[in-house]
């Protein structure tokens, strides 16, 4: 069994910067590309930024500048730096772990933890 659980979310003002965290465990071989979603009332899950196992990163162009993804191997853990936070980034944010377990490859979800920005 493979699990993710993220933690750093919740009722924020605009300009914070908060950090998310996500922590995978479990039987857990390897792990490639790790990444942040989120959806916002109403709106499609959409995504928010990427990294590879190398390092290697990619952002939603509504963020780009303002959050930086990173990623500690040893912990398996991906984290979300998220600066200047505005109202409209209010939303349910998912991390996701594409994963080696039990001689498989699956892409794993968090639960999902609520950020919402106040004017």
């Amino acid at each position: 069994q493979v699990q993710l659980v993220e933690s750093g979310g919740g009722l924020v003002q605009a300009g914070w910067s908060p950090r998310l965290s996500c922590a995978a465990s479990g039987s857990i071989f390897s792990i490639n590309a790790m990444g942040w979603h989120r959806q916002a009332p109403g709106k499609q899950r959409e995504l928010v930024a990427v990294i590879t196992s190398g390092g290697y990163t990619n952002y939603a162009d509504s963020v780009k500048g303002r959050f930086t993804i990173s990623r500690d191997n040893a912990k398996n853990t991906v984290y979300l730096q998220m600066n200047s936070l505005k109202p409209e980034d209010t939303a349910v944010y998912y991390c996701n772990a594409d994963i080696y377990s039990d001689l498989r490859l699956n892409r794993y979800w968090g639960q999902g933890t609520q950020v919402t920005v106040s004017s």
